[in-house]
């Protein structure tokens, strides 16, 4: 079964089955067990009362049992002889003897005429000349099931055992029936109830789950339908369904337009990505071929130093693209622990060629001094020192300044200032997105590819940091790495 819906429907319908076939079965055996306690209980009574009269010394053939047809009775005694039944009991089993002819011996009880003994008197110790008494067992009887034919008809019975003693000392045991045809009666309707109710009602409850399920799932089939769409006509501008309940199928149904809505700017922006690669990339080849056309024509004419400059600017451009790729891939960092002021310090020595020179300002000394190691990639936080005073360099009149110092929850703060015109507010979140140049740093031979503060960005991000931007007090532009520290 590939369907939920058959699946759920039948997974409901067989718990169900088996909750009511053992809550059928429940009921029945209590019913059966009730109904034969009240069988016994009348077979009791019935028993006590014959019990009651032979330890009065009631002759045998003057024993009154009430209900005979209902109620069949049988007396023995401690040898299993029969000495008296019930009228027109036929046939019995289930007391220990099928014998239904009387056989009472000498020594069972009275005579037939009802005399006492021969002196007239019993063996009362009072000598009143009063009837003697015996007694009737209070202990529980002992039960079983039987059958009993009287006038003809043969049904079961619960019988009860009653033993009593007569007044001479003789122990009888009165064996009185109580008709099961009730309680048969009765588990038969309930079974057969059962039996017909049971299959009607599972076939309401599966339909019922069919119904309530394909309901239920009809916003997911709107879904896959909708997302089959967009896989074929691969517009990502599509939106699922959203159904306007706050169930599971809801939230399912956000989390899938959240994730269209992701997917759409991550292949627009690897579109933008290529597009402005390849724009960017089209300016230096095609000056480098123009000057090497010209040099093989007119080799007096080649520009060597135009070409290697076109050469180093495109080697850096693919260098930049190739790290951005390596970021987007998800590539992790390093994770080697390094001291951040003297990494900044080792960068500014090697940059020789600043048209600005670079004031550093690390604490040697102090409750900072020594605080300021962070854990990731070298190469990668070079790089991002480097792109942040390329940045400074290109905009500052007079001024670059670069500190380092411990900052909030641990962590280590570089901050690049320079004097220049600074970042307006509504462009400071904008710069730091590809190949974007502000307009003053529109020329590419100066304001280079647009891509130093976007790989700056993605890099301390990856990190564990940030970068911002913010207005410095010289009026320039203050950009601030945050990196936690390496503890």
């Amino acid at each position: 079964m590939r369907s939920v819906r058959a699946r759920a429907a039948l997974g409901a319908t067989v718990v169900v089955a088996l909750a009511l076939t053992a809550a059928g079965l429940a009921v029945l055996l209590v019913l059966r067990a009730n109904l034969t306690d009240q069988a016994g209980l009348q077979a009791e009574v019935v028993a006590r009362e014959v019990a009651g009269q032979l330890a009065l010394d009631v002759p045998y053939d003057r024993l009154e049992m009430r209900d005979e047809e209902d109620h069949p009775v049988q007396v023995t005694d401690e040898d299993g002889r029969v000495v008296a039944v019930s009228k027109d009991l036929r046939a019995i089993s289930g007391t220990g003897t099928d014998r239904v002819t009387p056989d009472p011996s000498p020594a069972a009880g009275g005579s037939a005429d009802g005399d006492d003994d021969d002196n007239g008197t019993d063996d009362d110790d009072s000598g009143s000349g009063t009837p003697g008494r015996g007694e009737v067992d209070s202990d529980e009887p002992h039960f079983g099931n039987g059958t009993a034919t009287v006038d003809g008809d043969t049904a079961d019975y619960r019988f009860a055992s009653v033993r009593a003693t007569t007044s001479t000392g003789v122990t009888l045991t009165v064996h009185a029936g109580a008709p099961l045809a009730a309680e048969q009666e009765a588990v038969g309707t309930v079974r057969g109830a059962m039996l017909i109710g049971l299959p009607a009602l599972l076939l309401v409850v599966a339909g019922v789950t069919w119904l309530v399920t394909r309901r239920a799932l009809r916003p997911v089939e709107g879904i896959r339908r909708e997302m089959a769409a967009i896989t074929a006509s691969e517009d990502l501008s599509r939106r699922v369904p959203e159904p306007g309940s706050r169930d599971e199928i809801a939230r399912l149904a956000r989390t899938t337009n959240e994730t269209l809505t992701a997917l759409e700017a991550s292949v627009e922006r690897q579109r933008r990505f290529v597009a402005d690669a390849s724009h960017e990339l089209r300016s230096p080849i095609a000056s480098l071929r123009t000057q090497l056309e010209v040099g093989a024509a007119h080799p007096e004419l080649l520009d060597v130093p135009g070409a290697v400059a076109d050469t180093v600017r495109l080697q850096a451009l693919a260098a930049d693209l190739l790290l951005l790729a390596r970021l987007d891939a998800g590539e992790r960092p390093g994770r080697t622990a390094l001291d951040l002021g003297a990494l900044v310090r080792e960068e500014v020595s090697q940059r020789t060629g600043d048209r600005i020179a670079v004031t550093v300002s690390v604490p040697d000394s102090g409750p900072d001094a020594g605080r300021f190691e962070v854990a990731g990639s070298r190469g990668q936080l070079a790089r991002v020192l480097g792109n942040l005073l390329d940045n400074a360099e290109r905009h500052a009149r007079s001024a670059v300044t670069v500190s380092v110092g411990a900052a909030e929850r641990g962590g280590v703060a570089v901050a690049v200032t320079d004097d220049g015109a600074g970042v307006p507010p509504e462009e400071r979140e904008r710069i730091f997105e590809r190949f974007v140049r502000l307009d003053d740093a529109r020329a590419r031979d100066d304001g280079g590819a647009g891509l130093g503060l976007a790989i700056a960005r993605d890099v301390a991000a990856r990190h564990g940091g940030r970068l911002t931007v913010e207005a410095a007090r010289e009026g320039g532009a203050r950009f601030v790495l945050w990196l936690p520290g390496a503890g």
